[in-house]
C-alpha cells in the first residue's frame, strides 16, 4: 500500500487483526486512526514519508510491535504510551522535527532507552471503577446427592466467612525483562507492597491466601502489617529453601495464609512438598516422577482452623502449582498429590475431640456480612469423616478452565489416559486415574469464571481459583470482574493501579451445617 498517495485508510483494514506487517509509506496520510489498536498481531509498521503530525496513543497497545518506522514525517513529539512497546527493537524517527531531548536519547542511547523514557514519563491513567460484589444464592440450602442418600440433613445457618486468593508477584520475579511494559516506579517493590496491603485492607477478608510471598517480605512486612489488622499467619517457602543458608533463604518465595484471630484459632499447620511425596511409596517412583515432578519445588500450605464461637472446623489449602505449560502432567500430579494429602489430613482432623466450651450468640457479640457466626449450639459440630469438614482449596493453579486440573477438581476424577498426562507414567495416577471425595466447586462456577485472573500482553486468562466443598459450604457472593472500559487502554498488569500480574479473587461462603 505504499506510494498510492492515500489520504486515509479504510476502517475495514483494522478488522484484519491477523496482519503481522503493515507497509503504508510514501502516501499523504496526516494521521493514523486510533483503530490501529485492533491490529494486535503487528510486528512491523512502516508509515514513513507521509504527512503525519502526530501518532495515536493507541499505538502503545500493539505490544508485539518490533519495528516501527515513521521516517520523514512532521512529528514534533511522540506519545508516551509508546513506552508500552516493550518488544520494540527499531524505532525509525529521523527526518522529523522532534524535540532535542527525544532525538538525543534515541541517537545516543538507542530505541530501548527511548521506550523506557516514554514508559516512565507516561501519565497515570484514571483508575478503574471498583469491582462489583456479585450476590450468589444458587447453593444456599443445597445438598449433595450422596448426603441425601446417606440420610443426613443439611440446613443453612448464619455462619459466614470470606476468603481471598492472590498471587502478589514476588519482588524477585518482577524484573524489567519480564515486565518491560510496566513503569519502573510501578514495578518497584516499595510501591507495590503498599498497594497490595491497601487491597488486603480494602476487602478485609476473613481468610487471605497469598502466593509468591518471599521469606523476607513475610517476616519483615506482612506479619507485622497484618498483625496490626488482627491477622495471624501460616507460611512455608518452596522446598529449595531447606538447602540454603539463612540469608539466601530469605529470597525464596512460598505460600502464606492469614486468618482473623477474632474468628479463628489455628489447630494445626502442614506443608505439602510435592517433590518429597513420591519417595514415600514405591509405586510412585517412576522415571517421569523422578525427572519431571521431583525436579520442581512447588509447595502447598494447609491450615486447620476452628471457629472460636461455633467450633466449626475449616481446612484451608493454599497452593502454587508449577507454571510451565509444557508440564501439564506435572500440574496434574501435583494437584492429585495435594488432594490425597488433604483427604488424609481431613480424616485425622475429623477424629479430634470436639470442643464443648463454646460461646453462644446470646453471650457474645456477632458480626454480619462475611464472618458472622450466630449458631445457637452449645457444643461444636462433630464430623463422621474428613469430607464433611468445610474445605477451601485455593491458589495459583497455572491451569485454565479447559485443563485436566480443572476437570479433575470439579468432577472428582480423571482417567489415567487423559491427554494432560502427556503419555507419561505416574504409577497409580495413570494406571487407575485420579480421584478425590471432596465435591469441589469453583467459587465462580455459578457466574461463569472471570474473564481473567492473570493479565499480561502475552497471556490473559483464568489460572487462580477458590475451590470449596459444596456439601458443607455454599457460596453466597464473589468479587466481580475488572472494569472493561479501563482495560481498553491497558496492555497488562502490574501497573499504577494493580500491584501484580494477577488479580485477587474473593468469595463469601455460608456453612451448611450437618446434624447427624
Amino acid at each position: 500500500m505504499g506510494g498510492l498517495k492515500l489520504k486515509s485508510l479504510s476502517e475495514s483494514l483494522f478488522n484484519y487483526n491477523f496482519l503481522t506487517a503493515l507497509y503504508i509509506p510514501h502516501n499523504s496520510l496526516t494521521s493514523l486512526s486510533p483503530l490501529i489498536a485492533r491490529l494486535t498481531s503487528l510486528t512491523i509498521l512502516d508509515a514513513s514519508s507521509n504527512k503525519l503530525t502526530s501518532l495515536p496513543a493507541e499505538l502503545g497497545m500493539l505490544t508485539t510491535l518490533q519495528h516501527l518506522f515513521v521516517f520523514d514525517n512532521h512529528l514534533t513529539s511522540l506519545p508516551p504510551e509508546l513506552g508500552s512497546l516493550h518488544q520494540l527493537e527499531e524505532l525509525g524517527v529521523e527526518g522529523n522535527p522532534l524535540t532535542e531531548s527525544l532525538l538525543s536519547t534515541i541517537q545516543k542511547e538507542g530505541t530501548s532507552s527511548l521506550v523506557a523514557y516514554l514508559r516512565d514519563s507516561c501519565p497515570v491513567p484514571l483508575p478503574p471503577a471498583e469491582r462489583e460484589w456479585v450476590v450468589i444464592d444458587s447453593d444456599v440450602g443445597g445438598m449433595a446427592d450422596s448426603d441425601r442418600n446417606n440420610n443426613t440433613s443439611n440446613s443453612t445457618n448464619n455462619e459466614t466467612f470470606t476468603t481471598m486468593c492472590y498471587n502478589i508477584l514476588c519482588e524477585r520475579y518482577a524484573t524489567d525483562r519480564m515486565y518491560g511494559y510496566t513503569p519502573s516506579w510501578a514495578l518497584n517493590w516499595d510501591y507495590r507492597k503498599d498497594l497490595i496491603l491497601q487491597e488486603l485492607m480494602q476487602y478485609g477478608s476473613d481468610i487471605i491466601c497469598l502466593q509468591e510471598v518471599d521469606v523476607e517480605q513475610y517476616e519483615d512486612f506482612f506479619v507485622q502489617s497484618l498483625k496490626e489488622q488482627g491477622y495471624e499467619g501460616v507460611f512455608y517457602p518452596k522446598s529449595r529453601a531447606r538447602t540454603m543458608g539463612s540469608e539466601e533463604r530469605r529470597h525464596v518465595d512460598g505460600c502464606a495464609t492469614f486468618f482473623k484471630t477474632s474468628m479463628f484459632q489455628l489447630i494445626e499447620r502442614e506443608c505439602v512438598e510435592f517433590n518429597q511425596i513420591p519417595m514415600r511409596s514405591e509405586s510412585h517412583k517412576t522415571e517421569a516422577m523422578f525427572n519431571r515432578v521431583m525436579t520442581k519445588d512447588n509447595i502447598a500450605v494447609i491450615a486447620l482452623l476452628e471457629n472460636r464461637q461455633s467450633g466449626t472446623r475449616h481446612i484451608v489449602a493454599n497452593v502454587h502449582i508449577h507454571w510451565d505449560p509444557e508440564f501439564r502432567d506435572v500440574k496434574l500430579v501435583q494437584v492429585a498429590m495435594l488432594m490425597d494429602q488433604i483427604e488424609q489430613i481431613a480424616n485425622r482432623f475429623a477424629k479430634l475431640p470436639k470442643r464443648t466450651n463454646l460461646l453462644t450468640s446470646s453471650s457474645s457479640s456477632t458480626t454480619t456480612g462475611g464472618g458472622g457466626a450466630t449458631s445457637q449450639r452449645a457444643t461444636a459440630p462433630s464430623y463422621t469423616d474428613g469430607s464433611k469438614i468445610p474445605t477451601i482449596v485455593c491458589g495459583d493453579f497455572n491451569s485454565i478452565p479447559s485443563s485436566g486440573v480443572y476437570d479433575y477438581l470439579s468432577r472428582g476424577n480423571l482417567e489415567g489416559k487423559h491427554e494432560d498426562f502427556n503419555s507419561h507414567h505416574y504409577g497409580p495416577y495413570t494406571d487407575n486415574g485420579v480421584k478425590h471425595r471432596l465435591q469441589l466447586k469453583s467459587a465462580y462456577s455459578h457466574l461463569g469464571e472471570l474473564p481473567f485472573t492473570n493479565y499480561t500482553p502475552g497471556f490473559k486468562g483464568v489460572i487462580d481459583y477458590i475451590w470449596y466443598s459444596s456439601n458443607s459450604l455454599a457460596v453466597i457472593g464473589a468479587l466481580g470482574k475488572i472494569d472493561e472500559k479501563y482495560l481498553l487502554k491497558v496492555v497488562g498488569f502490574p501497573n499504577a493501579h494493580f500491584a501484580s500480574d494477577h488479580v485477587p479473587v474473593l468469595a463469601e461462603f455460608r456453612i451448611l451445617q450437618f446434624f447427624q
